[in-house]
């Protein structure tokens, strides 16, 4: 079977055998965004966006919280709370 570079404006004319498939990674699209993380936030010190550095404030039954500080000042940007995926279990000893 002959390959056919892609090309976005003829998309709906090519036939069903020929058209490009989503790769397993990307599966459904809503799930590509169901964790976010920060590379770039406004820091009201230093006047601009910075980089930041992720770090883990808590661990709570719901999720995790992390708060985002800018990596040249240490000033707090903001902060996130992770959505727990699966239900969590409690061990006691």
């Amino acid at each position: 079977m002959a390959r056919f570079p892609f090309d976005p404006r003829n998309f709906g004319s090519m036939p069903p055998g020929m058209r490009p498939r989503p790769s397993p990674s990307q599966g459904d699209p809503k799930s590509q965004f169901q964790s976010l993380n920060a590379t770039l936030l406004f820091c009201p010190t230093c006047k601009e966006a910075t980089p930041v550095r992720e770090r883990l404030l808590l661990v709570l039954p719901s999720g995790n919280k992390y708060d985002y500080t800018c990596a040249h000042c240490g000033t707090s940007t903001g902060e996130k709370t992770d959505q727990e995926q699966q239900g969590s279990q409690l061990i006691i000893p």
